[in-house]
């Protein structure tokens, strides 16, 4: 009998713990290295670390813009229409930053964040479908046709794309790096 008082309990607690497990119903699997490793595209702002093999040019990159849809949104000659203004207007004050807009070629900080936003969010609705040599020759058009590339035949690659003095570098406010483990800035979600 003082055996049963110990097992007793024992067993409701097995059997609780065993109810308390989550149900599966057969949907889903791990994902594999490879799937993970597919999805695992982030590129560093500042230095490009992780920028993929590849290069293109200006030239190459005006035709992707036809081609590949880009004009569809933001219009044949980056003026915007559905989507934002990609090209810098003529204005009295070329070299004041606030009168471009929100134009990501030029108010970027650094370039391989042109290059990071192309390469997973165009073209809309085909998402992560474009080539790295045809990222490449998209943000160099990008570049070159709003004036911070001066050659249209320059190729930029993943050595030379961090290397490009963004017009804006010196007008962005450099938030200070954050580490796993520290307090996160007061008043910034993330």
């Amino acid at each position: 009998m003082p055996l049963l008082k110990f097992l007793l309990p024992l067993l409701m607690l097995l059997g609780v713990s065993a109810q308390a497990q989550s149900p599966t119903y057969g949907l889903g699997r791990a994902p594999t290295a490879e799937e993970i490793a597919a999805w695992d595209i982030a590129i560093s702002p500042i230095t490009g670390e992780e920028l993929p093999a590849g290069s293109g040019t200006a030239n190459l990159g005006s035709e992707l813009f036809l081609s590949k849809g880009c004009a569809g949104c933001h219009g044949t000659d980056g003026e915007g229409r559905m989507a934002p203004r990609l090209m810098k207007r003529d204005i009295a004050q070329p070299d004041d930053p606030w009168q471009w807009g929100r134009i990501l070629p030029i108010r970027s900080p650094y370039a391989p964040v042109v290059w990071d936003y192309i390469n997973r969010g165009m073209p809309l609705g085909a998402e992560g479908t474009l080539t790295p040599d045809e990222v490449y020759s998209l943000t160099a058009f990008l570049l070159w046709v709003n004036g911070v590339i001066d050659d249209d035949q320059m190729e930029l690659n993943e050595e030379n794309l961090p290397k490009i003095q963004m017009p804006n570098r010196d007008n962005w406010a450099e938030l200070p790096e954050w580490l796993p483990g520290q307090p996160r800035l007061k008043g910034y979600p993330y």
